[in-house]
């Protein structure tokens, strides 16, 4: 018995054995992480199908092109090893800066204990800090205060027991601007450092 989990635009095939089981093989699209559902389009002997909802499924067993929801509870039993095999999706936090140096805005400042928190409970994982600035200056001294905003914040990280199997210190400066701004305009949201644990 073969069922396929499309989860939202990426494909993970897995064949499964399933002893009993009515509905044959089938390929089913199930929301990303983020919620969103794409939208796959599936060939099979009897013509190509359009999958655009969540739980929508077709059989992949030439017996039909039409359509058919799968319930939440199918979808549990037919994938759960595929499902819990997967690893865990990557987290991502955004903390700000004052401007012109590598001083947190109190409120991110006090947003620091979540990111320990949740690098916690991860366990070992790895973990890339990268510095942005906004437009304000000239883009060379902004790559370096990017650089030390995101040493910064991996000091934090390590005097607060960080332990990463990976720890990845990078700098943008101004370039990928969070919100796109003309040269020389100080944008609180691009003084930031973005923290993604994976």
């Amino acid at each position: 018995m073969r069922k396929t989990l499309l989860n939202g635009m990426l494909v993970l095939a897995v064949s499964l054995i399933v002893s009993g089981c009515a509905s044959g093989s089938y390929a089913v699209l199930v929301p990303s992480p983020d919620g969103s559902v794409g939208e796959i389009i599936v060939t099979t002997p009897k013509g190509s199908t359009v999958l655009n909802k969540q739980q929508q499924a077709v059989a992949l067993d030439g017996t039909s092109a039409q359509p058919f929801e799968v319930t939440d509870k199918k979808i549990q039993n037919d994938f759960h090893a595929a499902m819990a095999a997967q690893p865990a999706q990557p987290i991502d936090f955004q903390v700000y800066f004052k401007t012109g140096g590598a001083s947190l805005t109190p409120e991110s400042d006090v947003f620091i204990p979540s990111v320990i928190a949740t690098i916690r409970e991860r366990g070992v994982a790895a973990v890339s800090v990268i510095g942005h600035t906004d437009t304000v200056g000239e883009p060379a001294y902004n790559a370096e205060l990017g650089m030390q905003r995101a040493q910064s914040i991996a000091r934090l990280l390590k005097q607060k027991g960080l332990k990463a199997l990976e720890l990845t210190v990078t700098s943008h400066g101004e370039r990928n601007l969070l919100i796109k701004t003309p040269d020389n305009t100080p944008e609180p949201r691009n003084r930031r450092v973005e923290v993604s644990i994976r």
